[in-house]
This record gives C-alpha cells, structure tokens and sequence, in this order.
C-alpha cells in the first residue's frame, strides 16, 4: 500500500511538471504564430506616468469607492492607486508584492505561495476583514473568510490599476468590506494590441515565461489571449532545512470587449493550475504519520468566466449588469482539500434627480457551493453546503455647494444564511474650498459574516497551542488534545468607523495625502475553553474543546500619509508612512495567539515606511530605488526589518526591454510572518535576483 501510494505522489508530480513543460512550449508556439500577424508599429509602451505631472495624477478617475468614475481628488475615502507603471518600475512578479506599495496595507510573505494581507490590522493569510475584487469580481472565500492570494494573478502587464480602499466600503461592496476593498482592474483588450513576450529567471524566480496577443475580431471588437508559468524556490526553515514549498504555475485567459452605440460589453476568462507544497512544524507531524519528515506537496486548479455588459444613457446616467461564475479545487494533504464554486449576478443603474442629486442603486445575488472533505487536520458537517447571500443598495450623491461641497449618503441591506439581514449604512462629506485643498469626513458601519469554518467546523488546534499553556499542562498523566468547535450561533463582527481626511497639492509636481481612522469594534471572535475530559478509545488523551463566540471587542486607531514629488521632469519620488495601534478586549489567553483576536495586537506592524524613486537617465535607461521599513512583530517575535528592491532596465531598441531586479538586498534573508491556523514551518524570505527581458510587436 505504501509503495502504491510513493508510485502516485511520484505520478501526480510528473504529470504537474510535464503539464508545467506543455505550458511552456504552447507559449513560444503561440507567440511564433501571432508575430506573423502583428503589426510592429501599433503597440506602444505601457503608460508612461513619469512623464505625468502630480496634478494630472490627481485627475485620474477610479470606480472602486461610489462603483462610478470620480477624480482621485474628489473621492471622500482614504484611497490609493496603483498604476501599471508602479509595477512595471517596482519589478513586482506578483499581486501581493505590488500591495506593498500602498500605505495601511500590511503585505508579509509567509512562505514561496502563501501572504499574509491586511488593511488597517488584523492581517493573517485568512484576513477575514478585507474584500478583495479582480474587474469587480469578489474573489473572497467564504470557507475560511479570506483570500486564497496564490489562486490570484494575470499577466502582470495587463493589469491597468489596482485601487486599494482602506476603511469600510460595504455600502457599495456589502458584507466583508470591513478594513478595506482591493480591486485590481486589467486593462481593455483595446489597450493590450499587438504582441507581447516576456521571459526570464534567476536566484528565488527560477523561470517565467508570458505571451500575449491582441487583435480584432471587427472594428468595434477587439480581443486578447494570454499564456503565463513560473516556477519560485523554496524558502529555508529557521532551522535552515528546506521548506519544501517550491511553487509552480501555469495560467491563461482572454477578454473580448465589443461596443456598439451607447452599449459597452465584455467576455473574460482565467484558467490556472498550481502545484505547490510546505513542511509540516514539528508539533503536527503526527497528522502525516505515513511521512515522518513533514513534507507536502498539493495541487489547486480552477476557473472563472465573467460577463458585463454598459449601456451609457449620458454623462450621468448609465446601467450596468454583471454576471460571474468561478470554481476552485484545491489539496494539500494532510491539511486541507476542497471544491468551491460561486456564481454572483449584479445590477446597478445610476441617474440624476432634480439638479443636486445623483443617485445609484443596485441589487446583487450570490450563491457559493462547496465541498470540504474531512482531513486530519479539520472536518466540516455537514461536507456539502449551498448559501445564498442578496442584497439591494442605494446612494444619493448631494450636492450642497456646486464645486465645493458634497455630502455622500447610503445604505446597503443584504440577507445571508448565517445571520440574516445586515444594514450597513454609510455618510460622507466632501469639502473642497480651492483647487489645492480638500477635506473629507466619513462615518461608516459594516459586518463581517461568518465562515463555514466559524459555522460548521472542527477544528485539531493542538498543533497551535501557545507555549504558556504547553508548560501549565506538561505535568498532566496524559497527553492534551484541543479541538475548536465551530458555532451554529456565531454572529456577525461589527464595525463603526469614524474617518477624516486631508489632501494638498503644493504645486503641480508635489502632493501629500493624509488620513486618520478610529474603529470601535463589536462582537469580535473570542473563545472560550470547555470541561476538560478523558478519551475513551486508547491511546488515552485528555480532551479539551474549545468555542468560538462573539464576547471580542476591540479599538483600533491610526494615520497613514503618502507624498509624491517630481523634483524634475525625469525623476519621481514617492513616500509613505503608516502608524496602526490596536486594543483589543479579551480575556482567554488562547485568544492572544489569535491574529483575528487578541494577538491583533502583536500581529500588525505598528509602523511602516516606503519610499520609491523612480529615475530615468534618458528614453532607453532607467534605475527605480525602493526601500522599505517595517517595525518588529511581536506575536511571532519577528525583529524589524529594513529592505530594499532595486530595477535597472535598458531598451536597446523601442519594442525591446532588458532589464535586471534584485528583491530584499540588504540582508541574505529575513522573516516576515507566520501561518495562522496552518501547522507550517516558519521559513525566511530569502534575497532575490533576477533578469529578464519584455518584447513587444
């Protein structure tokens, strides 16, 4: 039996490897065929921001706070964008490592595959207070409430913009958009024309490779297709042994847009595979007892499809109606394994009432469906389960003085299966006295609802339990064995947010932004411990349930600010700083070890600091500087750390980029953060180098 099961591991990992090859070779074969197609002269550059003053950058629109086009400098939230050149200059390979560049946005890498993300605290690689969206489609996994951040990414080329949100946005988003919205937003295929090839490799990014064509169908329908892999190393245990998470990936997509008068729509689809692993810490091994080391390997795979379709009635007036559907499968044994699919319908209209007002509203279903199969780990009853989340909005935009005072007012009703209805209403006001100043104020409530995990689970958190309790209990006869139980009870966490902003533009090549929040949290995840009692199978055990309630509150405050500078018309820098103080309210010691409890605290660096310079020596030559600090973090005793990514690129001709990136240069490797509730080794996120080049046609 045991030979049988070597003889499938070793087949599952070749099958992943000549899948991973097959990828490959599509690429190349792909890009052979379109380079005869495409036009040389038709593709150019990504947007160049550098050569954009600060104040054209303060007019660029977003859609992710009002789900309609506003002014970066006119929008009543704490908000920030990422644009397509941020990345391209960061030298960022994937999503989470882009995110760094936002203030009050925690980004810790846990492992090759795995982040820990968070706005505003509480981060964890299970965040559960953070709704994030790819072209406004919620990727947020309602099993374990949070993002699964490896199962997210495109070709990082085609991504537009990512608006990262901090604060609550759940009158436009609904439940879950708690801490704060990320929506990553690709561009038109009218934007991606022509072909595109990228290939490189190096010390941690062992190799990746990227195609992608744009075309038309007609005039009026442009498209593209893309192919992507990559395969990263492993990172190295505190003990110095491999983590045995070495990652690799293989993705592809394609999006068609077609216009037709006063109609705007869009068919896109994503497919990838992911073949990935870790090691078990020393404390869970027992849950693999065919594999004393600890070593695992897993697979996830999955899809989605989105439809949308705009009609424009006038500049203020427009319909809008969206459909998705996604599904994932994913193992990691022992761990974990699970099927999940979603399918989410979403309308939303927009038009002018009398002169002042401009309403919006809107209506949205979801259905989620999933399958979670029992491990040694954690068991759900029952294994299959459907919910429904609906919900209907509405948002009334007043102008008080025309160009100078708006007041923001709206509320969204919604009704899930697990506490049903939920109101999160929201008001905000906007003050603009000169084209230099501006003052925003919001007050805000939101809920984030249970997971099935929260609702349904059981869960060994033996592995988990902190040394002080280790210790206490050590001269027990039998051996401990903790279970936490999940609560058919459990309630929504709730959150009133009290925010205030100011933005100032010095001139037209300087800016600062500033925001400040209060959070007063309710009914936030606590536990309590059961009687303790005797197994009655052998081996004998003591046995000590734990439950999951609502007895958590919590007050959070901070300030976060970001300035950005051209002190010439070839160089940009740009600054940030965030400042996170959490108290949090408990009294379970477990719950200190909880980074969604009492361990908020500890988990969240209370200061963190990021500067970028972005140079350009001439057309052909650039060099972009990023450092970064980060304070220490004391729950899983990580010192503070200081950093720094650098990119040299080099175009030796105009539809040709060399280029060469090093990632975390001031010291061989650091630690960042820790996995909560996944039995994995610590590791150290080692220095990176890596070269490649980019050809466009």
């Amino acid at each position: 039996m045991k030979k049988h099961k070597m003889q499938f591991s070793y087949k599952r990992r070749k099958q992943g490897l000549l899948h991973f090859l097959k990828l490959k070779y599509c690429v190349l074969l792909c890009l052979g065929c379109f380079a005869n197609f495409a036009d040389a002269t038709n593709q150019s550059v990504d947007n160049q921001f550098l050569n954009l003053s600060i104040e054209e950058l303060m007019n660029v629109k977003v859609t992710t706070v009002s789900r309609t086009p506003q002014k970066l400098n006119e929008v009543a939230s704490a908000i920030f964008v990422i644009t397509q050149d941020d990345i391209r200059r960061s030298g960022a390979t994937s999503i989470p490592d882009a995110l760094r560049m936002a203030p009050g946005v925690q980004v810790e890498r846990v492992g090759t595959d795995k982040w820990s993300i968070g706005i505003r605290g509480f981060n964890g690689i299970y965040a559960n207070k953070l709704q994030v969206l790819m072209d406004g489609r919620s990727v947020y996994s309602p099993i374990f409430s949070g993002v699964l951040w490896e199962q997210q990414d495109t070709m990082m080329e085609d991504i537009e913009r990512i608006e990262v949100i901090r604060g609550p946005a759940a009158t436009s988003w609904g439940s879950n958009s708690v801490n704060g919205v990320i929506n990553i937003i690709t561009k038109k295929a009218a934007d991606t024309q022509g072909t595109l090839f990228t290939a490189g490799g190096g010390s941690f990014e062992h190799g990746f490779i990227g195609a992608r064509y744009g075309g038309t169908i007609n005039q009026e329908t442009p498209f593209r297709v893309y192919a992507k892999g990559f395969t990263r190393g492993h990172t190295q245990a505190l003990s110095g042994e491999n983590a045995n998470d070495q990652w690799h990936s293989a993705r592809g997509g394609f999006r068609i847009d077609h216009r037709r008068g006063i109609d705007q729509l869009t068919l896109q689809g994503d497919f990838f595979s992911n073949f990935n692993g870790s090691t078990l810490d020393y404390d869970a091994r027992y849950l693999s007892r065919n594999n004393p080391t600890g070593e695992m390997r897993g697979h996830n795979e999955g899809g989605d499809i989105r439809f949308r379709w705009d009609r424009t009635f006038s500049e203020r007036s427009s319909l809008m109606l969206q459909a998705y559907y996604d599904r994932t499968l994913s193992q990691i044994q022992p761990l974990g394994k699970f099927d999940a699919e979603s399918f989410d319908i979403d309308m939303q209209y927009r038009f002018p009432l009398f002169d002042r007002h401009q309403l919006t509203w809107g209506a949205n279903y979801r259905l989620y469906h999933n399958k979670v199969f029992d491990t040694n780990l954690y068991t759900f009853s029952p294994r299959e389960q459907t919910n429904h989340v609906a919900g209907t909005f509405i948002r009334d935009d007043i102008t008080l003085i025309p160009d100078r005072l708006l007041f923001t007012l709206g509320s969204r009703f919604e009704h899930n299966d697990f506490t049903g209805m939920e109101i999160q209403p929201n008001a905000r006001l906007m003050w603009t006295p000169n084209h230099e100043n501006s003052v925003w104020l919001a007050v805000s409530r939101a809920v984030r609802t249970p997971s099935r995990g929260e609702n349904d689970g059981k869960i060994d958190i033996t592995p988990f339990l902190p040394p002080a309790i280790g210790s206490a209990l050590s001269g027990l006869p039998f051996p401990l064995s903790a279970t936490l139980f999940g609560n058919h009870r459990y309630n929504s966490e709730k959150l009133i947010a009290y925010e205030l902003g100011y933005r100032h533009q010095f001139s037209p090549q300087a800016s600062i932004d500033i925001a400040g929040f209060i959070n007063d949290y309710s009914q936030l995840r606590d536990v309590s411990f059961g009687a303790l009692s005797l197994s009655t199978g052998l081996p004998l055990q003591l046995l000590q349930p734990v439950a999951i309630n609502n007895h958590g509150s919590a007050l959070t405050y901070g300030v976060e600010a970001s300035a950005d500078l051209k002190p010439k018309e070839n160089w940009r820098l740009q600054a940030s700083y965030s400042f996170l103080n959490i108290d949090f309210s408990s009294n379970n010691l477990l719950s200190r070890y909880d980074p969604s409890g009492k361990g908020a605290e500890k988990v969240a660096p209370q200061h963190q600091l990021s500067v970028r310079s972005n140079y350009d020596f001439s057309e052909r030559l650039q060099l972009n500087l990023w450092m970064r600090y980060t304070s220490n973090i004391a729950l899983y005793n990580i010192p503070s750390y200081v950093t720094m990514d650098a990119k040299l690129a080099y175009k030796p001709t105009k539809n040709t980029e060399l280029f060469v990136v090093g990632q975390n240069l001031f010291s061989q490797n650091h630690r960042e953060s820790v996995a909560e509730f996944l039995p994995i080794i610590p590791v150290y996120i080692p220095r990176g180098v890596y070269a490649g080049v980019q050809w466009r046609f």
